[in-house]
């Protein structure tokens, strides 16, 4: 199971870094990325980091604002989220995400709890 955390409240403008670890079957091998699920809204890819760490992708809303990072070691992936914006709002989640494009891997459906960001402005 996925553990997403180090959410919570931030003022427009702020930073917030969040976690994720999980067991070493789900991270070994595989591209990590974060999706985040706003209120009302369907579930966006936000970021995609490759197995080694060296291929990034982001979504158009949060480039330049957000960073992904991997720790294989510890199973662990981050996304340092900085000027954050109130419609960065949502719960955010980790999963393994597709070579192919900024979606969720095919067939993954183990999503967890996701961890809760909410940016006042």
């Amino acid at each position: 199971q996925l553990q997403a955390s180090g959410g919570g409240l931030a003022q427009a403008g702020g930073s917030l870094r969040l976690s994720c670890a999980g067991p070493g079957r789900t991270f070994s091998g595989r591209t990590m990325g974060w999706f985040r699920q706003a209120p009302g809204k369907e579930r966006e890819f936000v970021a995609a980091i490759s197995t080694g760490g060296g291929i990034t992708q982001y979504a158009d809303s949060v480039k330049g604002r957000f960073t992904i990072e991997r720790n294989n070691a510890k199973n662990t992936v981050y996304l340092q989220m900085s000027s954050l914006k109130p419609e960065d709002t949502a719960v955010y989640y980790c999963a393994p995400a597709s070579d192919y494009g900024p979606y969720p891997a095919a067939g993954f459906d183990a999503w967890g709890q996701g961890t809760l960001v909410t940016v006042s402005s």
